[in-house]
Parts: C-alpha cells; sequence; structure tokens
C-alpha cells in the first residue's frame, strides 16, 4: 500500500506518536519484573518473561553475557531519562555487576561472561568493550554516581588493548590475558558497535577523539569496503582489513555472508554522525541511502515480509528467518532518511516494517517482542526473548531529532 496523503508521516500524528510510548512502555513492564538476578547481572526471560534456570541442554543457567548487561543499563537510563521511576534500580545492579562481575581485576579488561552455576567465557572482546563504553557513556547521562568510573576505565582498555590507529579501527579478540587469538580476526559488528559508543562517548563527554574515532571507523567500513562492495557491508576481515569471503563463525555473532541488518543499521549511524560532526563528511548521506536502498531491494522478503538475516555473496537469500533485530534497524533506518531526506518511499517503508512488526514479532499474549517471526517452522536462534535494545530504541527513534543519541535526544528534546 502506498504512503497516502502526500506530506503525511505517521511520526508527526499524535496517535502515532502515543502507541510508540505505549510500546516503550510495554517492553520495561515485560523487562522489570523478573529480570534482576540477586547473584548479579540479568536473567535471561523465557516468552512469559519468566526467568530461565537451565539451559537449552537442561543443564546450568545460562551464563551472564555482557552485551545483556550493559545493555540493560543502557536501557534503563533511557528509562530514567524518560521518567520511569524504578529504573535506578536497575542501572545500580548493572553498573554494580559490570564492575564487580565482568571486570578482570588481574588483568584489567571485561569478560565476555561470568557463569551461572557452570563456566563462564573469560575473552576479551571488542565487541564487548564497546557496549561497556555505551552503558558508561548512557550512565553518565543519566546521572550516575558510578559511571565517570567506568567510563575512564573502559577507555583506558579501548585506547590501549583495542584501538589499532593505523588501521583506524578495532582489533577484535584476546584471550583473557590479552595473549593474541590465533587468526588475527577482524569483524565490521564490533567496530560498527564501537562507532555507536564513540558517538555516546563523544556526547557524555565532548571529547572530539571519540567523534574522530568513529568517522575513522565508518571511513574503513564503509567509505573503502562497502562502497567497493556496491553499497553492502561485508562483514568478515583478515588481520590486514581485507575481506574474508570464506570465513564460517558463529551463526549468531558472526554469520558467513552479507547481513542486512547491519546495513540498516549502519544506515542510522552514519546518518547520526553526520548531524553530530556538523555535516562535514559529504560522502555520509548518499552512502547511507544507498545502503537502505540494497536493504530494502535485496534483503526484504518480498513474499512474507521481513528482513532475512543473511544474504550470499551474490545478494542471494541465505538465512531466511527473519530475527526481531533487523526490523527494529529498519525502522531506525527509515525513521532517520524520512526525518532527513523526505519523501513517500522512506514513509512506505518506515509504516511497511512498522506492520510487519506489529503483526508478526510483538507478542500480545505474553508481552515483549518474538525473537523472531514465528511461521517459519525452527528452533529459533535465541533461547526466551533477548534483551530490550534493539526493540526500545525502534520505538523511541522516530520520536526524537536526528541530531544525535536517544539519550541526547531526551535530555534535551523529551518527546511530548
Amino acid at each position: 500500500m502506498k504512503s497516502g496523503i502526500a506530506g503525511l508521516r505517521w511520526t508527526t500524528l499524535p496517535y502515532h506518536r502515543r502507541w510508540l510510548m505505549d510500546q516503550a512502555n510495554g517492553l520495561f513492564d515485560f523487562f522489570e519484573p523478573h529480570s534482576i538476578d540477586p547473584d548479579g547481572g540479568f536473567y535471561v526471560l523465557d516468552d512469559r518473561g519468566e526467568p530461565i534456570l537451565k539451559g537449552s541442554d537442561g543443564g546450568h543457567a545460562p551464563p551472564r553475557e555482557i552485551h545483556s548487561t550493559t545493555r540493560m543499563v543502557h536501557c534503563f537510563a533511557i528509562a530514567r531519562l524518560l521518567g520511569r521511576p524504578g529504573a535506578d534500580r536497575f542501572i545500580d545492579h548493572g553498573m554494580a555487576f559490570l564492575w564487580n562481575g565482568h571486570r578482570d581485576p588481574v588483568n584489567g579488561g571485561y569478560v565476555w561472561s561470568v557463569g551461572k552455576g557452570g563456566p563462564g567465557d573469560d575473552r576479551k572482546l571488542a565487541y564487548a568493550h564497546a557496549f561497556v563504553l555505551l552503558a558508561a557513556s548512557s550512565a553518565k547521562l543519566a546521572g550516575h554516581p558510578d559511571a565517570d568510573r567506568l567510563l575512564a576505565d573502559v577507555t583506558d582498555v579501548i585506547l590501549t588493548r583495542f584501538w589499532d590507529a593505523n588501521a583506524g579501527a578495532s582489533r577484535e579478540e584476546f584471550n583473557s590475558d590479552w595473549s593474541p587469538i590465533a587468526g588475527g580476526y577482524r569483524g565490521q559488528n564490533s567496530n560498527m558497535h564501537l562507532t555507536e559508543a564513540t558517538m555516546a562517548a563523544y556526547e557524555a563527554t565532548g571529547d572530539s577523539m571519540w567523534l574522530d574515532m568513529a568517522e575513522s571507523i565508518a571511513g574503513l567500513i564503509i567509505r573503502r569496503h562497502a562502497m567497493a562492495c556496491g553499497g553492502r557491508v561485508p562483514e568478515h576481515f583478515t588481520e590486514g582489513w581485507e575481506i574474508d569471503r570464506d570465513y564460517l563463525g558463529d551463526p549468531v555473532f558472526r554469520p558467513s555472508g552479507y547481513t542486512p541488518g547491519h546495513w540498516l543499521e549502519w544506515t542510522r549511524l552514519l546518518l547520526q554522525l553526520w548531524e553530530l560532526g556538523g555535516r562535514r563528511h559529504d560522502w555520509i548521506p548518499e552512502a547511507a541511502r544507498l545502503l537502505f536502498a540494497n536493504a530494502v531491494a535485496e534483503g526484504w522478503d518480498q513474499r512474507h515480509g521481513g528482513f532475512y538475516y543473511t544474504l550470499d555473496w551474490h545478494s542471494r537469500p541465505q538465512v531466511k528467518r527473519r530475527l526481531f533485530w533487523p526490523q527494529a534497524e529498519g525502522v531506525g533506518a527509515a525513521a532517520f532518511l524520512n526525518a532527513i531526506d523526505g519523501g513517500d518511499g522512506y514513509e512506505s517503508w518506515y509504516r511497511r516494517i512498522w506492520d510487519f512488526i506489529a503483526g508478526h514479532l510483538i507478542d500480545r499474549d505474553n508481552g515483549g517482542w518474538r525473537s523472531e517471526a514465528p511461521e517459519m517452522g525452527a528452533a529459533p536462534f535465541f533461547q526466551g526473548k533477548p534483551d530490550l535494545y534493539h526493540d526500545l530504541q525502534a520505538c523511541l527513534i522516530p520520536l526524537l531529532p536526528t541530531t544525535g543519541s536517544i539519550t541526547r535526544g531526551l535530555l534535551h528534546h523529551p518527546p511530548a
């Protein structure tokens, strides 16, 4: 269906804006009652919002992974800035576990996961440290008393262990003692999230170093590599930052081929970076438009709706499952492009993606979002319902200006 009356945007309609805020509140309502683990960190929740106390194999409870801890801090910092009572308890709990659970007091840095009756994973990953930086920055904007301590510590680790000034991007992974992991893998996903986090750190501190780092990563991943692939973001690289088309990694965090959800995520992050940097890089808007155009042309399931999880190197559907997070990132990308460029095309996609989410992912019986469209007939990638990071941001990004992050937007332009 076409977007309707020319110039009419859903994001300007009071009803739609209330609907978005209602969805955000519903996510908080789902995660608040049972997320806090009294032993530290946060439980993984099942489809009904109850803690998962055993793994999928019937063994120990899932370990407490750092991306979940940090995202809960980030999301409840947003809740605090929104004015939601009770948010401070979640920020306090997450910040304490980051410092006392995930932080390695012997070798420095932050471990990927802490076991819950079973083993954890003590690797030091760039992806994890990007989210620690995001959590610390969001907590600082929300006024948390421990934010400066965490921000100073993770800054030192990122600059001394991960940042490769010659490449203008981050190294990927180390063992617990900072010895290198064989293979020299470099990944765009960790660097994409470091771009998000360095922009947040720039907003929190005013230090232009962070903005320079974000622009450097975007230049390497998007201007150099994605544009050489016709506006498609390659995921995996060698130590020398050459594309590794033969890489076969973790199907959740490092799937092979292209991941169109990341093209959508980069669309929004690029435009946010362009605005935050004073619109000084002319290549950024055109790159963002091309990434979005390819994502909707090649990544969208024309028959059933929704974005595929992965494509092969010829942009053919590879993993056809439609996970929740690419749909959420599609909302943010369409909202940014619609606000900056306008036009019925972006408005149509904004509505189409929300229609898919409303029809397939929002769980009206149990609350929260399903982790993927349920009719695919395969066991889901994720046990239970993942944290609310992608979902919540999809609800709030359309309500705020494109000139910065959600936390900055809430500080200066709280939605009516």
